[in-house]
């Protein structure tokens, strides 16, 4: 055999002994195939079939979108917006295969998340301290890793609109990846939050939600929020995995349903002035907190509600919803006891006279002559009304507790109000809880105190409620929030809120006891007279009251309470304001004047029925829905309207003292600056103001009143 046919018999015999060992693996590996394919579909058939079966039968909850909550005239008080974290892949397989950092582009993309988005909000901090914080350090920090250690979820901005997203997508660096296909170094990952446009107006009643760290639900924790959750959170949906040809995949078993929008009977223009109002008596009386309600007195619609409380650091802010808690009333107790005593038959006309000398430990400041029952609610005459309850409770003191039960006086409100208290009344049995015997005395005391708004614990919301009974000729509205639920479709349902009692008294004893009340304001030894405004006849009763500390009552502190109603004769409105502060001033001239404002306030936007009725020239105060905060959308809102705020920035910087000259305004932006200033509009015509009565830039003193003259 040649040399030559030696050698392609050796390269044959190689190449089939190659072919022998691919073979043989190939047999290998298939036969492994095969064994682990009988394990699998007969041997361990069973366990992976429970496994598939388990998987599939995983149902999985679809949270629903929650309900808004809405003002009456169907402004959004609260709502879902759908955000985005804004997150940075460095891991990304494009950043991984660079040879070599382009480090210019990098700090590019450092000014512009600094610029936009930085790391800490205060820019104008001390130049060390913005360094360390600086997105050159951290960006520097991560690119300068392995690629393998480098975050993959790397957050530069939370809770920000899509237009921001795609702003971060076109800054230096990342632009040069945008098409980069499946995956990206910068992506979104969006989610739901709860926003209220309106910021804190009527915060504590509205209330506030709290994410579950377990579910990630939003449920409500306090006002609204709370009281509606099941109605606004809707109904859960249900999502399956099920096996299609093309893979396992989730499958929508069920639906879920939108909650219900909440249309309540907040008036965002009488909350925003009630809230103004709170706030500058409080300030003027360096209170600890106050508190006002406003309803509207033949529907029983709370059309504002407003707690304020001094915070550690000087300003105010909201805090609790005093307007439910209960506290002892003071006089504003007395019209509810001369109620009942009316309709008792202890007292028959408000020409009865009762005597005032001094009466179960009590002297009246005001003297203790007799008084007829309009000069006894007039002074406040705590001897005088105990007298007139001991016409008819004396001889069994519980069954003054007995008849207000009757008039439902402790019955649950539900005004939609979360965390609602019930008023407290001692029942003055005979003997204590321990069975010890309580004299007739004590017993006695006990009942006149009753009888003048001590030894008692009413939240306003319910003193409230009975002034606007009597205002409403005997008839007791259920004071609510809550007017309509609004289903995904947009249908409403109506919520009747009904009476808590149809009559508490007739209607002669309401006109008695209101005939009573507006001695209080226009009666010439009225502890409110200076509530007095030819413009707005309001009715309403003072109310003092000292807050119990320690065990003890606190002299230095003193709650100021005023409720009452507007117009008197035919009256839309019942307002309470309940202050707390030092002692040394009154409810005359703290609760009273937020009443007083707030009447000369609806008064002049003519909300009282009155003809002075601009509510077709008023602004727009719906307020901008945004998530973004970047410049861009501040300089937008700047510009829009820019004349106008120009042209109030003007009037309203006119020197204290003088008055600014508004020729040329609309109503309400005339009306609102000349307030400020403190003076007292009047308006006649309609259009805009073409004259004013006092001249712009003349002296005045706070309260003088002004006269508009406005032509279309």
């Amino acid at each position: 055999m040649t040399a030559r046919n030696k050698k392609r018999n050796n390269n044959k015999t190689q190449i089939l002994l190659r072919y022998t060992i691919i073979s043989l693996g190939l047999l290998l590996v298939s036969l492994a195939v095969i064994i682990k394919l009988f394990e699998a579909t007969v041997v361990d058939a069973g366990a992976w079939n429970e496994r598939a079966r388990k998987e599939l039968s995983k149902v999985s909850k679809i949270a629903p979108e929650r309900g808004n909550i809405l003002a009456s005239n169907g402004n959004i008080l609260a709502c879902n917006l759908k955000v985005y974290d804004i997150m940075l892949d460095l891991r990304h397989n494009k950043i991984a295969k660079l040879r070599q950092i382009p480090w210019q582009s990098v700090d590019s993309l450092a000014d512009s998340l600094d610029r936009y988005f930085p790391r800490r909000a205060d820019l104008n901090a001390h130049p060390d301290t913005f360094a360390k914080y600086t997105w050159h350090k951290k960006l520097r920090e991560e690119l300068e890793k392995e690629p393998g250690k480098r975050r993959s979820n790397l957050r530069i901005a939370a809770k920000r609109s899509l237009d921001d997203f795609e702003q971060v997508r076109n800054f230096p660096f990342l632009r040069d990846f945008k098409g980069s296909g499946f995956r990206i170094p910068v992506y979104k990952n969006a989610r739901d939050i709860r926003i209220y446009p309106y910021g804190k107006m009527a915060y504590r009643s509205i209330g506030r939600v709290n994410e579950s760290f377990e579910t990630g639900e939003f449920h409500g924790y306090s006002g609204l929020e709370k009281d509606l959750d099941s109605l606004l959170y809707g109904q859960p949906g249900l999502t399956k995995k099920v096996a299609l040809t093309s893979g396992i995949t989730n499958w929508t078993d069920k639906p879920p349903v939108r909650g219900y929008d909440i249309v309540t009977t907040i008036d965002i223009d009488i909350q925003d002035m009630l809230e103004q109002e709170l706030l500058k008596v409080c300030q003027e009386a360096r209170a600890e907190w106050g508190t006002a309600i406003i309803m509207e007195v033949e529907t029983g619609e709370i059309k504002a509600i407003s707690n304020i409380e001094l915070l550690s650091d000087g300003s105010y802010g909201e805090a609790l919803n005093r307007a439910v808690i209960a506290y002892e009333p003071g006089s504003v107790m007395k019209p509810i006891s001369l109620m009942i005593a009316f309709e008792d038959g202890l007292v028959k006309t408000v020409n009865d006279m009762v005597d005032c000398s001094p009466f179960q430990r009590t002297s009246d400041p005001h003297g203790s002559g007799p008084k007829n029952m309009k000069q006894v609610i007039e002074q406040s005459s705590n001897t005088g009304i105990s007298r007139v309850i001991f016409r008819g409770y004396a001889s069994d003191p519980s069954k003054f507790h007995d008849r207000l039960a009757s008039i439902g006086f402790f019955e649950p409100m539900r005004s939609g109000i979360a965390d609602e208290e019930r008023p407290r009344v001692r029942k003055l049995l005979p003997k204590d809880s321990r069975g010890n015997n309580i004299t007739m005395t004590a017993r006695h005391l006990d009942l006149a105190r009753q009888a003048y708004g001590y030894n008692t614990m009413i939240p306003p919301i319910y003193t409230i409620a009975y002034y606007n009974a009597i205002a409403n000729k005997g008839k007791m509205v259920r004071p609510h929030l809550v007017r309509s639920l609004r289903d995904e479709h947009g249908r409403d349902s109506v919520v009747k809120a009904g009476y808590i009692r149809e009559h508490v008294c007739s209607e002669e004893t309401a006109e008695k006891v209101k005939q009573c009340i507006r001695e209080v304001v226009w009666g010439s030894h009225g502890t409110a007279r200076l509530v007095q405004d030819d413009r707005v006849e309001i009715a309403g009763k003072t109310g003092t009251a000292y807050p119990v500390e320690g065990g003890v009552y606190n002299h230095a502190k003193r709650r100021y309470a005023f409720a009452g109603f507007f117009p008197y004769s035919e009256p839309r409105y019942t307002c309470m304001a309940l202050v707390m502060g030092p002692s040394g001033t009154s409810a005359n001239r703290t609760s009273g004047q937020i009443v007083k404002n707030i009447a000369l306030k609806m008064y002049s936007r003519g909300m009282l029925g009155n003809s002075s009725n601009y509510a077709q020239e008023r602004s727009a105060t719906t307020p901008l829905l945004a998530a973004s905060t970047s410049s861009s959308d501040s300089r937008l809102s700047k510009a829009i309207g820019a004349s106008r705020a120009r042209k109030i920035s003007a009037a309203s910087a006119t020197e204290p003292g003088l008055v600014p000259d508004v020729r040329g305004y609309d109503a309400p932006s005339a009306i609102r600056i000349l307030e400020k200033a403190g003076l007292n509009v009047r308006v006649r015509g309609s259009g805009r103001v073409a004259s004013q009565s006092a001249a712009p830039g003349s002296r005045f003193r706070r309260g003088d009143k002004i006269t508009l003259s406005l032509r279309i």
